[in-house]
């Protein structure tokens, strides 16, 4: 088995490779499955909302109910998926979703929907989908080798962009030819296909010897990671920026198609194709790009290939350009995606994968759905080519504003190495509270103000793996004695803080190591928190 492989991890990364791996395509497969699924079953809904009301907020409701429970429980979930059994995680989370369509199914069938019950079922699903969402974007590359993780990752891009190009398309030409309720009933069966997959799909298990953490100290251990990582926050950033944009093209490209192009719901879907078409362009050659192009030449030249391509649309009343231009969109779109989702979950070792890529997420889907009102409201206030003029230079500025930031390549941050600093043992009979910890630093003359800056990263890496605050003093008598004080919430987190030193934090303590006077080194004491009784 290993051989086989190490074999495969040998082999040049192709934009398809991942496949070859019969773990991953069997979950990518079955993602494909519920994708397209789950395009009929916004078609279907669409249209019977239209059906039962002509609210236009109801019907704006539909989307909503997809995206809201997103940005509410994305963080949750993944520092559920951090701490839980993976594959009990996705199977309960599908298994949700089905139950919740199958209702819809049943009561479209018997005429049982309402306007506020669609939404609702609509809902439920959209939290199922949130709450398997951080693990399963996560899982998946861990099931390649890390010569075609990058690749893994860009085509989840994918799967959801070919969904998009054929799902409509089915579910519209399914609910012409039969019912809504048979469309709701097809994406349900998309469900069980997701779930097979899952039961036959090894995960890898993780190895955990100290006591799991609890859901809202994992939660919190996420965001302190995120926030104290510059690179993590850099990304996020730049998908902001570029999803806000880009992503607004989509939401307006019916628009384009019905007044600008003159195009019925045939036109439309073949716009989507031409946009699943650039996916596919884009996952074929991707690999061949980002070997000649650093990464952040490479996301700037999709802002600049989507910017062009919203401009031609503004300008343009070709059917044939419109085609040619989403062609192109659509490979820049993945590509941009690819590019920055590798480089995130690159720089995520594994004990905090999932509610660390939660905020990305959330920065992904907030920004998909803001841009898309923002320019939305833009095509309305003026017009569709006033919109996609907008979306052509927000592109250019995001993508010369960001470009100076950090984008690295897709790394391997599973290397973990434990601080050498010994644990001392903990009294059981003391009752166990937040730990204080200070480490004392005695520096070699004038090596004062490298140490400043070093203890600018010190900072960050205690933050990371675990302490929620953190200071560090200046002796009064000898300037070139410093004290770091930091506090972690418990004896288990210093524990864990020690496993979490990863090997580019070790390199941090190397370097202010190599800072101390000859012959001293770090030594640190540890204070445990105990209550103190109040008396009358």
């Amino acid at each position: 088995m290993s051989t086989k492989v190490e074999q495969a991890a040998s082999q040049p990364a192709s934009g398809w490779g991942p496949l070859r791996h019969p773990d991953f395509r069997r979950l990518w497969l079955a993602q494909f499955t519920s994708n397209v699924g789950s395009w009929m079953q916004t078609v279907a809904a669409q249209w019977v909302m239209t059906s039962l009301t002509s609210s236009a907020l109801l019907l704006s409701a539909i989307s909503a109910a997809g995206s809201i429970p997103v940005l509410l429980l994305a963080v949750p979930s993944g520092a559920l998926g951090d701490l839980v059994d993976r594959k009990r995680l996705i199977f309960g989370a599908q298994l949700v979703m089905l139950l919740a369509a199958a209702g819809l199914a049943l009561l479209s069938a018997i005429g049982g929907l309402t306007p506020w019950l669609l939404i609702a079922l609509l809902f439920v699903i959209g939290v199922g989908g949130a709450a398997g969402a951080p693990t399963w974007q996560t899982l998946q590359p861990e099931l390649v080798p890390a010569s075609d993780r990058a690749q893994a990752i860009a085509l989840g891009s994918v799967n959801q962009n070919l969904a998009r190009a054929v799902g409509p398309a089915i579910g519209g030409l399914l609910l012409a030819a039969t019912s809504a309720a048979l469309v709701f009933g097809v994406n349900a069966f998309s469900f069980v296909a997701v779930l097979a997959a899952v039961v036959l799909t090894r995960i890898p298990a993780r190895k955990q010897d100290l006591p799991r953490e609890h859901v809202t100290a994992a939660i919190r251990a996420g965001g302190r990671y995120v926030a104290n990582s510059p690179v993590l926050l850099a990304v996020i950033v730049r998908s902001v920026g570029f999803v806000f944009f880009a992503g607004a093209t989509w939401a307006l490209l019916p628009l384009v198609a019905r007044f600008r192009l003159g195009l019925g719901s045939a036109g439309y879907g073949l716009l989507l194709g031409c946009v699943g078409l650039g996916a596919v362009l884009a996952a074929t050659f991707g690999p061949a790009l980002k070997r000649r192009l650093p990464n952040r030449q490479i996301y700037l030249l999709g802002c600049l290939m989507i910017a062009v391509s919203a401009a031609l649309l503004a300008v343009s009343h070709s059917v044939i350009v419109a085609a040619v231009v989403l062609v192109v969109a659509g490979a820049a779109w993945i590509i941009a995606l690819g590019v920055m989702g590798a480089a995130y979950q690159g720089q995520l070792p594994a004990w905090v994968k999932a509610r660390s890529f939660a905020y990305y997420l959330i920065a992904f889907q907030g920004a998909n759905g803001i841009g898309a009102l923002c320019l939305g409201g833009v095509a309305q206030a003026t017009s569709v080519s006033t919109a996609l003029l907008v979306v052509a230079g927000g592109l250019v500025a995001a993508g010369l504003l960001t470009f100076p930031l950090p984008l690295p390549g897709s790394g391997d941050p599973e290397l973990l190495v434990s601080d050498p600093l010994p644990l001392p043992e903990l009294p059981t009979t003391v009752e166990e509270g937040p730990v204080s910890v200070s480490v004392r630093y005695e520096l070699a003359p004038g090596a004062d103000q490298e140490f400043l800056a070093a203890a600018v990263e010190l900072r960050r890496l205690r933050r990371r793996t675990g302490a929620v605050h953190w200071h560090l003093q200046r002796d009064l008598d000898d300037p070139m004695l410093f004290t770091e004080l930091f506090i972690v919430g418990s004896w288990d987190d210093h524990e864990r803080q020690h496993e979490r030193i990863a090997a580019g934090d070790r390199a941090v303590l190397t370097r202010i190591d190599g800072l101390l006077a000859p012959g001293e080194r770090r030594t640190a004491r540890h204070a445990l928190g105990i209550r103190v009784s109040h008396r009358d």
